[in-house]
């Protein structure tokens, strides 16, 4: 994980036709511009458009020296030949997520044969040989409610023996969950055998949303030398212009939090994207942050947006107003 200390890579859920029909063409500029930005950790999964975006994913990093890269995909979802209705799917939280991806049948399967089986698929579509990190995705309340537990308990005892003997045997880098809430990655951290070292958390350590995630899970992250991948930094969109949060249309009370924030970057001429990647990264808990993107030029302001340079009287006014938590580690000299 050193190779991706305070990195920004790519997370490609909006390839795989989130919220909106992205032309083929659009898809692989957006990803051959992260290329040729200099991002070299890109993340994906099947479950993103039922394999397209791991399909336009790999036509652009197949031209590539695969040693060059750092590539990560998930399981507990099987993309099969068999055709549906990609509204029909049975979601929780997030219905209709990728209704404009594939057509192709997705099930849910964390078992050991399915780990496999699913690693292999995903090689196939990415052109690639191996896979540096994995993920278990989405066994959390936001997909499965009162479920999830029993599915917490079936990658247990699946997947998460998979993958820990193949990291053991090398075949793989590093395993975790890549989920939308702590509390999964607080238990897979309390497990006496076939542990993470690494996760991925989406949309729970945002300048937006930050408190639940410091109580318990950075804390215990860092004692444990597990880093956290902080995917969705953006809090689905609606910190930079976008109407959605945690994937559903934002509340007024949401949209209201965020024109506070943005009116004090503003007051301090900063960007409200430089504030929120700055922000993720200040957590020493934290190994890279992935903001998705689906048009080529938001690569260059998330780049620029890291460079910015961000005055401690920001930081400051984010306290007082109290938008921001208190024992949050910040991107000031000397604070962190």
């Amino acid at each position: 994980m050193n190779e991706l200390k305070g990195k920004i890579g790519f997370g490609t859920a909006p390839l795989g036709n989130m919220f909106r029909d992205i032309p083929e063409e659009e898809a692989i500029s957006t990803v051959e511009t992260a290329w040729n930005n200099g991002i070299r950790y890109f993340d994906t999964a099947p479950f993103y458009g039922a394999g397209l975006a791991e399909l336009r994913l790999g036509e652009v990093l197949a031209k590539h020296n695969r040693d060059e890269y750092v590539l990560s995909s998930k399981v507990g979802r099987i993309i099969l030949d068999a055709k549906e209705n990609p509204s029909d799917r049975e979601l929780g939280e997030k219905g209709g997520l990728f209704e404009h991806g594939r057509d192709n049948k997705v099930i849910n399967d964390y078992s050991a044969d399915a780990t496999l089986r699913s690693i292999e698929d995903s090689l196939k579509r990415l052109k690639t040989d191996r896979l540096d990190m994995v993920f278990v995705h989405d066994i959390a309340q936001d997909f499965y409610g009162d479920e999830w537990l029993a599915k917490f308990e079936s990658a247990r005892t699946g997947a998460f023996r998979v993958l820990s003997q193949l990291r053991d045997e090398g075949v793989i880098k590093s395993w975790g969950l890549g989920v939308n809430r702590a509390e999964p990655i607080e238990m897979a951290l309390e497990l006496e055998e076939n542990k993470p070292d690494v996760s991925l958390l989406a949309g729970q350590y945002t300048l937006l949303d930050h408190e639940r995630s410091l109580q318990r899970l950075m804390p215990a992250a860092a004692e444990q030398g597990v880093k956290i991948i902080a995917g969705g930094p953006y809090s689905s969109g609606v910190l930079v212009g976008g109407s959605h949060y945690e994937y559903q249309e934002a509340s007024s009370e949401i949209i209201e939090k965020v024109q506070k924030m943005k009116d004090i970057a503003q007051r301090h001429g900063i960007s409200i994207k430089a504030a929120a990647l700055q922000f993720i990264l200040a957590n020493p808990a934290i190994g890279a942050v992935i903001p998705g993107a689906s048009r080529p030029e938001r690569i260059a302001e998330d780049q620029a947006a890291l460079k910015e340079v961000i005055p401690a009287s920001f930081w400051q006014e984010m306290l007082e107003q109290k938008l921001i938590a208190e024992n949050a580690p910040l991107p000031i000299d000397g604070h962190v």
